[in-house]
């Protein structure tokens, strides 16, 4: 089984069962040790996988970080485990105290839920205050799991993750930082706006603060705007497309992204992996796949677009799939969310069933 496939089931473990989980050794055994025993791991070797590594801080002896990953008997990766109860905020100062007393070159701080990577880019021996990476399993994507490649045992190259490592740390504060303009506009953001030829007067507090609003409805308006079109084009679309005679195979390049204009969101990469464990029961992984357009996001036998299985509508207020029947016509099943699609498995099965 493929990484990939592994970290999506993982995902739907941990999205069903964390109401479930009180404690931090919990967390451990159901989210943290599966998560690495993944990338390859053997967690049950204490000459790779240590448990209760030591650590001594200054004074303080015997200080113990939860794990180390050794390579040639010294620690390379330290990680610290909480509870997936706990945010992760406030126990970064923890890691950051055994980090310099190795020669450790990752730390990664995690509750099973949330991953966040750390190294030293700033200054050497020094852990970074900010992370390179996080990684939130509940918002899993191919593009997250192709990065996850790095630190697979086999493939686990310092030198070449350290390389890139700069990169995802100021990627990762850019988006931060664009999402907080979103939701909040800065005085600064929005006469930048203002100066771009939409108003020429004097930009005083009372012109930003009249304007700061309206900035951050025009934003939202625009996505939703951009949303609405996609869903608009996915109805008018299905039936047409449903009907079609065409025996088309797309290639693997096709299925995963078939022009620059296309977004596969986190949520529609979610529901293809509850979709394909359903048919997993009846069919080899390897003969589902997905098709990503500007219409729909489908989910594929064999990659033939005449074997579609269902097509998966996540942007609009009111979520649907539309699953082919005998006839290979579109029916509708409303969704409030993506657990409900297990409640589709039947009318799933059914649907591939008459294509072998």
């Amino acid at each position: 089984m493929e990484l990939q496939e592994k970290m999506y089931q993982l995902s739907e473990r941990i999205k069903s069962l964390k109401d479930n989980i009180e404690t931090e050794e919990a967390t451990k055994q159901s989210f943290i040790l599966p998560f690495f025993q993944v990338l390859g791991y053997d967690v049950f070797n204490p000459l790779e996988f240590v448990p209760e590594f030591t650590a001594d801080v200054g004074i303080k002896k015997h200080e113990k970080v939860d794990y180390a990953i050794l390579r040639d008997g010294q620690p390379i990766i330290l990680i610290e485990a909480k509870s997936c109860n706990e945010k992760l905020e406030k126990h970064d100062s923890q890691l950051f105290r055994y980090f310099g007393t190795t020669k450790s070159r990752f730390a990664i701080l995690t509750n099973g839920i949330e991953y966040k990577f750390y190294s030293d880019l700033d200054q050497p021996n020094i852990m970074d205050s900010k992370p390179f990476y996080i990684l939130n399993m509940e918002q899993l994507n191919d593009q997250s799991i192709d990065y996850l490649k790095n630190f697979i045992r086999d493939n686990l190259d310092i030198d070449s993750i350290l390389g890139t490592a700069s990169d995802l740390k100021y990627m990762g504060l850019l988006k931060s930082a664009f999402k907080d303009i979103i939701e909040n506009p800065t005085d600064d953001f929005v006469r930048m706006i203002l100066n771009d030829g939409v108003y020429d007067g004097l930009k005083n507090q009372r012109v930003l603060d009249k304007f700061k609003p309206l900035t951050k409805k025009a934003i939202n308006q625009y996505i939703n705007e951009r949303m609405s079109n996609k869903f608009k084009e996915t109805l008018a679309n299905s039936e047409s497309e449903s009907n079609s005679d065409t025996d088309e195979t797309v290639d693997d390049n096709e299925i995963e992204q078939e022009t620059s204009k296309i977004i596969t969101t986190y949520d529609e990469l979610n529901a293809f992996a509850i979709v394909k464990a359903i048919l997993r029961k009846n069919v080899s992984g390897d003969r589902i796949a997905y098709k990503d357009t500007e219409s729909y996001f489908g989910v594929l036998l064999d990659k033939n677009t005449r074997k579609w299985i269902c097509r998966i509508n996540l942007d609009s207020r009111k979520k649907h799939i539309l699953i082919s029947d005998e006839n290979k016509k579109p029916v509708r099943y409303d969704i409030n969310t993506l657990d409900d699609i297990y409640d589709l498995e039947d009318k799933l099965i059914e649907s591939l069933q008459k294509y072998l």
